[in-house]
């Protein structure tokens, strides 16, 4: 999820753990998706803005990247959502609008 708290952070480690899997780190949504898009192997620091509209949510992020010779960083600045839209009714209109 885009918000993890401590526990929940934990709780996500340690079901990974009972699955057998080695579990290095804990990332949220918006910084897997800046890593999954390859923000993080841009050449300078930058800004990033971050569009999550997923199953149940919308929420943005302001992603800060930095660069340091090969070493990248990636931190989250800010998040805000509305837990409201999106979902079903979001997606079947997207799809009505595409098709």
């Amino acid at each position: 999820p885009a918000y993890f708290n401590d526990a929940e952070r934990q709780a996500t480690k340690e079901a990974g753990e009972i699955a057998g899997l080695n579990v290095l780190r804990i990332i949220n949504e918006p910084t897997a998706a800046a890593l999954a898009y390859g923000l993080d192997r841009g050449k300078e620091d930058e800004l990033i803005l971050v569009f999550d509209l997923g199953g149940g949510t919308f929420d943005v992020s302001l992603l800060e990247v930095g660069k340091d010779d090969d070493f990248s960083t990636i931190q989250v600045r800010s998040t805000a959502g509305d837990n409201r839209l999106g979902g079903d009714d979001w997606d079947q209109r997207v799809v009505d609008y595409l098709i």
